[in-house]
């Protein structure tokens, strides 16, 4: 098949990398705009442009598809198939009906849960015991298309987002080449989502990353787990933001956002339910450290009985 790939971050280099190996001829790769990256003069990373580049794909980076002449170019690229990957824009409906066998996705949860564009974080925030891989066929809604392929797998108490979307890159390659078959004989049947089921995962927001100490120590280890590092997860200290970067949920109880006593290489802290065990933090103008290395240089900065805010 002629196939267009449209897509991002790593999770789809993952899926590009996988079609390169088949037969199948890609014969575009359409991809966000560069942007710049944290540091001055330095792009953020762009995966797939590199690899699409490296093995001499065309690559288009338009601000958007809405605009005829985009929709015309696209188009004349005469594909039987577009794929899509976290690429992070709207295909319109023109763009929808051009490939002849349409536009399918590569979606990081099980559908029609976490519709949306954060559906790894917002599935581990709310606890959810597994995630995975839908591939959908494509239409005006936001991943309301029918479901051609699903893999499941587990989200367990040691991942983070990181690993989770690092897991899920290799299994959502494999289930892409698992369907493109079916797809190109006609032999799949879609299933249609179930609109009740739905929920929706908005996109993340930095203020999201505020602890509130009455949460359960679960729901902050949760936070830290699936925020960090993309939106900094904070508490206050002497009215300065702390970033929380790893942590443990325990059962020891106290007041709410009280450090409790502990021994000489831990920071413990009373939530809501349960405490939080402190293993990583960031310090304002400092670097990430160990809870132990804190103690060492700034121990009455956490001495039993202050409160955080």
């Amino acid at each position: 098949m002629r196939i267009i790939f449209a897509g991002t971050p790593d999770f789809a280099a993952a899926s590009l990398a996988a079609l390169l190996t088949t037969d199948h001829q890609i014969v575009a790769v359409y991809t966000q705009p560069d942007r710049q990256g944290k540091r001055k003069n330095q792009l953020a990373p762009r995966p797939v442009k590199d690899l699409a580049l490296a093995h001499d794909i065309p690559v288009f980076q338009p601000h958007s598809l809405k605009d005829e002449a985009e929709q015309a170019q696209l188009k004349a690229l005469n594909a039987d198939l577009m794929v899509v990957v976290a690429y992070g824009m709207l295909l319109p409906k023109a763009v929808l009906d051009t490939p002849r066998l349409g536009c399918i996705n590569v979606h990081g949860s099980i559908l029609p849960r976490w519709r949306g564009a954060a559906p790894v974080e917002r599935a581990m925030l709310a606890g959810d015991r597994e995630t995975g891989v839908t591939i959908m066929q494509m239409d005006e809604g936001l991943d309301t298309g029918a479901m051609l392929h699903k893999v499941f797998t587990p989200i367990d108490d040691s991942d983070t987002a990181a690993s989770l979307f690092e897991r899920l890159a290799p299994v959502g390659a494999q289930a892409l080449l698992e369907t493109l078959p079916g797809l190109e004989q006609g032999t799949i049947t879609p299933e249609v989502q179930d609109d009740a089921q739905a929920t929706y995962a908005s996109k993340l927001d930095k203020r999201e990353g505020r602890i509130d100490w009455t949460q359960s120590a679960r729901q902050i280890d949760l936070k830290v787990r699936a925020l960090s590092p993309r939106v900094a997860v904070t508490f206050q200290l002497d009215g300065e933001p702390v970033k929380l970067l790893a942590c443990e949920p325990l059962d020891q109880q106290g007041g709410a956002g009280e450090i409790l006593p502990s021994d000489k290489k831990s920071i413990v802290v009373g939530c809501g339910e349960g405490a939080l065990k402190i293993n990583q933090l960031q310090l304002p103008g400092k670097k990430a450290m160990a809870a132990a290395d804190v103690l060492n240089a700034r121990r009455e900065r956490f001495s039993a009985g202050q409160t955080l805010a």
